[in-house]
Protein backbone atom coordinates (compact mmCIF):
# COMPACT_ATOMS: atom_id res chain seq x y z
CA UNK A 1 0.00 0.00 0.00
CA UNK A 2 1.91 2.81 -1.18
CA UNK A 3 -1.05 5.33 -2.02
CA UNK A 4 -1.80 6.64 1.71
CA UNK A 5 -2.23 9.56 0.31
CA UNK A 6 -5.15 8.85 -2.37
CA UNK A 7 -8.16 11.28 -1.93
CA UNK A 8 -5.86 14.21 -0.96
CA UNK A 9 -5.85 17.35 -3.45
CA UNK A 10 -2.83 19.82 -3.42
CA UNK A 11 -2.64 22.68 -5.09
CA UNK A 12 0.70 23.75 -6.03
CA UNK A 13 1.90 27.37 -6.92
CA UNK A 14 5.28 27.23 -7.24
CA UNK A 15 8.91 26.67 -9.63
CA UNK A 16 12.18 25.11 -9.98
CA UNK A 17 12.82 22.10 -7.08
CA UNK A 18 12.54 22.84 -3.40
CA UNK A 19 8.74 22.78 -3.16
CA UNK A 20 7.71 21.38 -6.01
CA UNK A 21 9.89 18.13 -5.28
CA UNK A 22 7.68 18.51 -1.92
CA UNK A 23 4.30 17.73 -4.05
CA UNK A 24 5.92 15.30 -6.17
CA UNK A 25 7.07 13.41 -3.25
CA UNK A 26 2.95 13.44 -2.11
CA UNK A 27 1.63 13.16 -5.62
CA UNK A 28 3.88 9.52 -5.82
CA UNK A 29 2.51 8.69 -2.36
CA UNK A 30 -0.97 8.93 -3.66
CA UNK A 31 -2.01 12.56 -3.91
CA UNK A 32 -3.38 14.26 -6.76
CA UNK A 33 -1.04 17.54 -7.16
CA UNK A 34 -2.99 20.22 -9.84
CA UNK A 35 0.74 22.24 -10.86
CA UNK A 36 -0.14 25.89 -11.40
CA UNK A 37 2.34 27.52 -14.28
CA UNK A 38 2.71 30.50 -15.59
CA UNK A 39 0.79 30.91 -18.18
CA UNK A 40 3.14 31.69 -20.96
CA UNK A 41 6.28 30.22 -20.55
CA UNK A 42 5.70 27.58 -17.49
CA UNK A 43 7.62 26.94 -14.63
CA UNK A 44 11.09 28.25 -14.76
CA UNK A 45 12.61 24.94 -14.42
CA UNK A 46 11.35 23.90 -18.05
CA UNK A 47 14.11 26.62 -19.89
CA UNK A 48 16.74 25.32 -17.89
CA UNK A 49 19.54 24.48 -20.24
CA UNK A 50 22.40 23.50 -17.46
CA UNK A 51 23.00 22.49 -14.15
CA UNK A 52 25.77 24.69 -14.23
CA UNK A 53 28.13 21.00 -14.68
CA UNK A 54 25.80 18.86 -17.31
CA UNK A 55 23.72 20.22 -20.09
CA UNK A 56 20.27 19.65 -19.74
CA UNK A 57 19.65 17.63 -23.29
CA UNK A 58 17.76 15.19 -25.47
CA UNK A 59 14.39 13.61 -24.61
CA UNK A 60 14.74 13.34 -20.80
CA UNK A 61 14.79 17.11 -18.85
CA UNK A 62 15.93 15.11 -15.48
CA UNK A 63 15.34 17.74 -13.28
CA UNK A 64 11.98 18.50 -13.64
CA UNK A 65 10.94 15.08 -14.13
CA UNK A 66 12.35 14.62 -10.92
CA UNK A 67 10.65 17.49 -9.15
CA UNK A 68 7.12 17.13 -10.61
CA UNK A 69 6.34 13.28 -11.59
CA UNK A 70 3.17 12.59 -11.31
CA UNK A 71 1.13 16.13 -11.35
CA UNK A 72 -1.30 17.30 -13.39
CA UNK A 73 -0.36 20.64 -15.03
CA UNK A 74 -2.67 23.95 -16.04
CA UNK A 75 -1.33 27.20 -17.26
CA UNK A 76 -2.78 30.29 -15.52
CA UNK A 77 -2.10 33.98 -15.29
CA UNK A 78 -2.77 34.76 -11.29
CA UNK A 79 -1.72 38.60 -12.06
CA UNK A 80 -5.46 39.09 -13.34
CA UNK A 81 -8.72 39.23 -11.48
CA UNK A 82 -10.11 36.36 -13.42
CA UNK A 83 -7.24 34.22 -13.21
CA UNK A 84 -7.08 34.57 -9.37
CA UNK A 85 -10.95 33.31 -9.36
CA UNK A 86 -10.22 30.24 -11.20
CA UNK A 87 -7.15 29.53 -8.19
CA UNK A 88 -9.54 30.30 -5.97
CA UNK A 89 -12.25 27.54 -6.62
CA UNK A 90 -9.36 25.32 -7.36
CA UNK A 91 -8.86 26.00 -3.69
CA UNK A 92 -12.02 25.40 -2.51
CA UNK A 93 -11.58 21.62 -3.36
CA UNK A 94 -8.20 21.75 -2.25
CA UNK A 95 -6.31 20.09 0.97
CA UNK A 96 -3.41 21.80 1.14
CA UNK A 97 -2.15 25.11 -0.85
CA UNK A 98 1.81 25.05 -1.65
CA UNK A 99 3.90 27.49 -2.71
CA UNK A 100 7.23 29.10 -2.59
CA UNK A 101 6.48 32.99 -3.72
CA UNK A 102 8.22 35.29 -1.20
CA UNK A 103 5.64 36.92 1.07
CA UNK A 104 5.81 40.29 -1.15
CA UNK A 105 4.72 38.08 -4.07
CA UNK A 106 2.11 36.81 -2.30
CA UNK A 107 0.59 39.72 -1.33
CA UNK A 108 1.25 41.23 -4.59
CA UNK A 109 -1.27 38.08 -6.14
CA UNK A 110 -3.27 37.66 -3.23
CA UNK A 111 -2.74 34.64 -2.48
CA UNK A 112 -1.72 34.75 1.01
CA UNK A 113 -3.55 32.55 3.78
CA UNK A 114 -6.49 34.93 3.95
CA UNK A 115 -7.47 34.88 0.83
CA UNK A 116 -7.17 30.86 0.02
CA UNK A 117 -8.70 30.90 3.74
CA UNK A 118 -11.89 32.69 2.51
CA UNK A 119 -12.24 30.18 -0.54
CA UNK A 120 -11.68 27.13 1.59
CA UNK A 121 -11.48 27.42 5.43
CA UNK A 122 -10.39 24.12 6.07
CA UNK A 123 -7.47 24.47 3.26
CA UNK A 124 -3.50 23.80 5.10
CA UNK A 125 -1.28 26.74 3.98
CA UNK A 126 2.13 25.21 3.28
CA UNK A 127 4.99 27.65 2.14
CA UNK A 128 8.35 26.99 1.75
CA UNK A 129 10.90 29.95 1.66
CA UNK A 130 14.58 30.79 1.49
CA UNK A 131 15.34 32.07 4.76
CA UNK A 132 12.47 31.83 6.51
CA UNK A 133 8.66 34.10 6.71
CA UNK A 134 9.98 36.55 9.15
CA UNK A 135 13.51 38.33 9.96
CA UNK A 136 15.29 41.16 7.72
CA UNK A 137 15.60 38.38 4.62
CA UNK A 138 12.33 36.85 4.54
CA UNK A 139 11.79 38.85 1.31
CA UNK A 140 14.99 37.72 -0.08
CA UNK A 141 15.39 35.29 -2.88
CA UNK A 142 17.88 32.25 -2.48
CA UNK A 143 18.94 28.70 -3.79
CA UNK A 144 19.63 25.69 -1.99
CA UNK A 145 23.43 26.41 -2.82
CA UNK A 146 23.37 29.50 -1.11
CA UNK A 147 20.31 29.30 2.35
CA UNK A 148 20.82 25.75 2.87
CA UNK A 149 24.36 25.33 1.83
CA UNK A 150 26.51 28.22 2.66
CA UNK A 151 24.41 30.16 4.56
CA UNK A 152 23.65 27.17 7.21
CA UNK A 153 27.36 26.05 7.70
CA UNK A 154 27.65 23.04 5.22
CA UNK A 155 30.12 24.25 3.25
CA UNK A 156 32.45 25.05 5.84
CA UNK A 157 31.83 22.23 8.00
CA UNK A 158 32.94 19.86 4.91
CA UNK A 159 35.80 22.65 2.92
CA UNK A 160 39.06 21.19 3.76
CA UNK A 161 42.10 23.47 5.49
CA UNK A 162 44.39 22.54 3.10
CA UNK A 163 42.96 23.39 -0.33
CA UNK A 164 41.53 27.53 -1.11
CA UNK A 165 38.35 26.25 -2.05
CA UNK A 166 34.63 26.57 -1.00
CA UNK A 167 33.19 23.24 -2.06
CA UNK A 168 30.03 23.68 -4.15
CA UNK A 169 26.97 20.88 -3.27
CA UNK A 170 27.36 18.01 -4.21
CA UNK A 171 24.83 18.21 -6.94
CA UNK A 172 21.91 20.04 -8.76
CA UNK A 173 18.83 20.45 -6.10
CA UNK A 174 21.17 18.92 -3.00
CA UNK A 175 19.47 20.98 -0.14
CA UNK A 176 16.39 21.31 -2.30
CA UNK A 177 15.68 17.41 -1.64
CA UNK A 178 16.69 17.52 1.31
CA UNK A 179 13.89 20.14 2.17
CA UNK A 180 11.53 18.65 0.19
CA UNK A 181 11.14 15.62 2.53
CA UNK A 182 10.85 18.12 5.86
CA UNK A 183 7.75 20.39 3.74
CA UNK A 184 6.06 16.83 2.50
CA UNK A 185 6.41 15.70 6.16
CA UNK A 186 5.48 18.82 7.48
CA UNK A 187 1.83 18.58 5.11
CA UNK A 188 1.31 14.82 6.01
CA UNK A 189 1.29 16.06 9.87
CA UNK A 190 -0.82 18.97 9.29
CA UNK A 191 -3.09 16.78 7.64
CA UNK A 192 -3.15 14.30 10.43
CA UNK A 193 -3.59 17.31 12.84
CA UNK A 194 -6.86 18.40 10.67
CA UNK A 195 -8.21 15.06 10.52
CA UNK A 196 -7.47 14.32 14.33
CA UNK A 197 -8.95 18.12 15.66
CA UNK A 198 -10.46 19.46 12.47
CA UNK A 199 -8.29 22.58 12.48
CA UNK A 200 -6.37 23.45 9.50
CA UNK A 201 -3.05 25.12 9.88
CA UNK A 202 -0.30 26.66 8.35
CA UNK A 203 3.21 25.22 7.65
CA UNK A 204 5.97 26.90 7.15
CA UNK A 205 10.02 25.33 6.05
CA UNK A 206 13.19 27.49 4.73
CA UNK A 207 15.93 25.90 3.13
CA UNK A 208 17.96 28.03 5.95
CA UNK A 209 16.09 26.39 8.68
CA UNK A 210 16.43 22.89 7.16
CA UNK A 211 20.03 23.63 6.53
CA UNK A 212 20.77 24.40 10.49
CA UNK A 213 18.63 21.34 11.34
CA UNK A 214 20.77 19.10 8.86
CA UNK A 215 23.59 20.75 10.94
CA UNK A 216 21.52 20.53 14.04
CA UNK A 217 24.80 18.01 15.67
CA UNK A 218 27.37 20.15 14.80
CA UNK A 219 25.30 23.14 15.66
CA UNK A 220 25.00 22.12 19.37
CA UNK A 221 28.74 20.95 19.64
CA UNK A 222 29.73 24.69 18.05
CA UNK A 223 27.40 26.27 20.35
CA UNK A 224 28.53 24.71 23.44
CA UNK A 225 32.24 25.11 22.71
CA UNK A 226 32.04 28.72 21.46
CA UNK A 227 33.97 27.62 18.74
CA UNK A 228 33.17 27.28 14.53
CA UNK A 229 32.56 23.52 13.38
CA UNK A 230 35.11 23.32 10.74
CA UNK A 231 36.83 20.19 9.23
CA UNK A 232 40.21 18.91 10.81
CA UNK A 233 43.10 19.73 9.43
CA UNK A 234 44.15 16.14 7.21
CA UNK A 235 47.47 15.44 9.77
CA UNK A 236 44.97 15.66 12.78
CA UNK A 237 41.97 13.43 11.36
CA UNK A 238 43.32 10.48 12.51
CA UNK A 239 41.98 9.86 16.15
CA UNK A 240 40.50 6.38 15.25
CA UNK A 241 42.13 3.96 12.80
CA UNK A 242 39.02 2.67 11.76
CA UNK A 243 37.10 5.69 10.68
CA UNK A 244 38.51 6.77 7.49
CA UNK A 245 38.92 6.03 3.86
CA UNK A 246 41.26 3.66 2.54
CA UNK A 247 42.90 3.78 -1.17
CA UNK A 248 42.92 0.44 -2.74
CA UNK A 249 45.86 -0.40 -5.40
CA UNK A 250 43.42 0.59 -8.46
CA UNK A 251 42.89 3.83 -7.22
CA UNK A 252 39.18 3.67 -5.32
CA UNK A 253 38.51 4.16 -1.79
CA UNK A 254 36.84 2.14 1.32
CA UNK A 255 35.19 3.92 3.88
CA UNK A 256 35.49 2.18 7.34
CA UNK A 257 33.30 3.17 10.75
CA UNK A 258 33.91 1.00 13.23
CA UNK A 259 33.48 3.29 16.21
CA UNK A 260 34.77 0.53 18.56
CA UNK A 261 38.33 0.19 17.22
CA UNK A 262 39.08 -2.06 19.83
CA UNK A 263 36.06 -4.67 19.47
CA UNK A 264 36.43 -4.70 15.47
CA UNK A 265 40.74 -4.78 15.35
CA UNK A 266 40.78 -8.34 15.53
CA UNK A 267 38.41 -9.16 12.88
CA UNK A 268 39.86 -7.14 10.62
CA UNK A 269 43.18 -8.43 10.92
CA UNK A 270 42.22 -11.81 9.85
CA UNK A 271 40.45 -10.24 6.76
CA UNK A 272 43.81 -8.75 6.21
CA UNK A 273 45.62 -11.95 6.90
CA UNK A 274 48.07 -9.89 9.64
CA UNK A 275 46.72 -12.00 12.56
CA UNK A 276 50.49 -10.38 14.56
CA UNK A 277 48.69 -7.19 14.76
CA UNK A 278 46.30 -8.55 17.06
CA UNK A 279 48.98 -9.55 19.45
CA UNK A 280 51.16 -6.31 18.69
CA UNK A 281 51.43 -4.26 22.01
CA UNK A 282 50.43 -1.55 20.54
CA UNK A 283 47.38 -2.18 19.20
CA UNK A 284 46.80 -4.95 21.88
CA UNK A 285 43.23 -3.22 23.35
CA UNK A 286 41.06 -0.17 22.54
CA UNK A 287 43.02 2.06 24.88
CA UNK A 288 46.30 1.17 22.74
CA UNK A 289 44.97 0.80 19.80
CA UNK A 290 43.90 4.72 20.28
CA UNK A 291 46.76 5.71 21.46
CA UNK A 292 49.01 4.46 18.20
CA UNK A 293 45.86 5.26 16.18
CA UNK A 294 48.68 6.77 13.83
CA UNK A 295 50.76 3.90 13.40
CA UNK A 296 47.75 1.77 12.99
CA UNK A 297 46.36 3.74 9.98
CA UNK A 298 50.02 3.71 8.04
CA UNK A 299 49.94 0.21 8.24
CA UNK A 300 46.37 0.23 7.25
CA UNK A 301 47.20 2.08 4.18
CA UNK A 302 49.91 0.17 3.11
CA UNK A 303 47.42 -3.43 3.18
CA UNK A 304 44.87 -1.80 1.15
CA UNK A 305 46.98 -0.55 -1.53
CA UNK A 306 48.26 -4.14 -2.15
CA UNK A 307 44.84 -5.20 -3.50
CA UNK A 308 41.97 -3.25 -5.78
CA UNK A 309 38.59 -2.92 -4.85
CA UNK A 310 36.54 -5.68 -5.87
CA UNK A 311 38.99 -7.83 -3.92
CA UNK A 312 38.39 -6.09 -1.09
CA UNK A 313 34.86 -6.17 -1.55
CA UNK A 314 35.10 -9.69 -1.78
CA UNK A 315 37.43 -10.19 1.43
CA UNK A 316 35.42 -7.80 3.65
CA UNK A 317 32.12 -9.54 2.76
CA UNK A 318 32.09 -11.30 6.28
CA UNK A 319 33.66 -8.40 7.99
CA UNK A 320 31.19 -7.94 11.02
CA UNK A 321 32.06 -4.34 11.18
CA UNK A 322 31.21 -0.88 9.51
CA UNK A 323 32.31 -0.25 5.98
CA UNK A 324 31.32 0.52 2.55
CA UNK A 325 32.93 1.24 -0.78
CA UNK A 326 33.09 4.79 -1.78
CA UNK A 327 31.01 4.53 -5.10
CA UNK A 328 29.55 7.28 -7.84
CA UNK A 329 26.03 7.85 -8.49
CA UNK A 330 26.13 5.08 -11.21
CA UNK A 331 27.51 3.15 -9.08
CA UNK A 332 24.69 3.75 -6.09
CA UNK A 333 22.09 3.17 -8.74
CA UNK A 334 23.63 -0.45 -9.65
CA UNK A 335 24.22 -1.51 -5.87
CA UNK A 336 22.63 -4.69 -4.92
CA UNK A 337 20.81 -2.89 -1.84
CA UNK A 338 19.17 -0.36 -4.34
CA UNK A 339 18.00 -3.08 -6.73
CA UNK A 340 16.13 -4.98 -4.11
CA UNK A 341 15.37 -2.57 -2.59
CA UNK A 342 13.34 -0.35 -5.41
CA UNK A 343 14.99 2.66 -4.85
CA UNK A 344 15.25 3.29 -8.30
CA UNK A 345 12.55 3.19 -10.77
CA UNK A 346 11.81 3.72 -14.40
CA UNK A 347 9.67 5.56 -16.21
CA UNK A 348 8.45 6.74 -19.35
CA UNK A 349 8.13 10.32 -21.09
CA UNK A 350 5.33 11.77 -22.91
CA UNK A 351 7.11 11.15 -26.07
CA UNK A 352 7.82 7.23 -24.81
CA UNK A 353 11.48 7.75 -23.86
CA UNK A 354 12.20 6.06 -20.83
CA UNK A 355 14.25 7.05 -18.03
CA UNK A 356 14.77 6.49 -14.26
CA UNK A 357 14.00 8.18 -11.16
CA UNK A 358 15.10 7.74 -7.24
CA UNK A 359 11.73 6.45 -5.81
CA UNK A 360 10.44 8.63 -2.34
CA UNK A 361 12.78 7.17 0.36
CA UNK A 362 9.69 5.92 1.93
CA UNK A 363 7.72 2.68 2.07
CA UNK A 364 4.81 1.70 3.73
CA UNK A 365 4.06 -1.91 3.71
CA UNK A 366 7.27 -2.97 2.24
CA UNK A 367 6.56 -1.60 -1.37
CA UNK A 368 8.40 1.75 -3.22
CA UNK A 369 6.53 4.03 -4.65
CA UNK A 370 6.39 3.80 -8.03
CA UNK A 371 6.69 7.43 -10.05
CA UNK A 372 4.98 8.33 -12.89
CA UNK A 373 6.20 11.11 -15.38
CA UNK A 374 6.28 14.63 -14.99
CA UNK A 375 3.41 16.71 -17.44
CA UNK A 376 3.73 18.72 -20.10
CA UNK A 377 3.18 22.07 -19.84
CA UNK A 378 -0.23 23.08 -19.36
CA UNK A 379 -1.72 19.08 -20.14
CA UNK A 380 -4.58 19.10 -18.25
CA UNK A 381 -5.43 22.25 -18.38
CA UNK A 382 -8.86 22.26 -20.45
CA UNK A 383 -9.23 19.24 -18.22
CA UNK A 384 -9.07 21.02 -15.04
CA UNK A 385 -11.48 23.63 -16.45
CA UNK A 386 -14.15 21.89 -17.17
CA UNK A 387 -13.80 19.87 -14.04
CA UNK A 388 -14.73 23.10 -12.31
CA UNK A 389 -17.90 23.21 -14.61
CA UNK A 390 -16.75 26.27 -17.36
CA UNK A 391 -18.33 25.22 -20.48
CA UNK A 392 -15.97 25.60 -23.40
CA UNK A 393 -16.85 29.13 -24.39
CA UNK A 394 -15.97 30.48 -21.17
CA UNK A 395 -12.47 28.83 -21.64
CA UNK A 396 -12.08 29.80 -25.19
CA UNK A 397 -12.82 33.81 -23.88
CA UNK A 398 -10.42 32.98 -21.45
CA UNK A 399 -7.81 31.70 -23.67
CA UNK A 400 -7.77 34.62 -26.33
CA UNK A 401 -7.29 36.77 -23.24
CA UNK A 402 -4.48 35.04 -21.87
CA UNK A 403 -6.25 34.10 -18.36
CA UNK A 404 -5.56 30.25 -19.06
CA UNK A 405 -3.06 28.21 -21.49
Amino acid sequence: MTAILQGVRVLEVAEHTFVPAASAMLADLGAEVIKIEHVERGDAMRGLESTGMAAIEGNVHALLEHSNRGKRSLGLDLTSPDGREILYKLAATADVFLTNKLPRVRTKLRIEVEQLRAANPKIIYAAGTGQGERGPDADKGAYDSLAFWMRAGTAMGVMRPEYDLIPNPPGPGWGDSVGAITIAGGVMGALFHRERTGEPTTVDISLFGTGLWAMGQAMALSLLRKEPWLAPPADKATANPLVGSYATSDGRNIMLTCLQAGAYWPALCEILQRPDLVTDPRFADHASLIAHAREAKAILEELFAQAPLDEWRRRLEPFIGQWAVVQHTLEAAADPQTIANGYIQDCVTAQGTPFQLVAVPIQYDGEPAVPTRAPEFNEHGDEILAELGLDWDTVVDLKVRGVVA
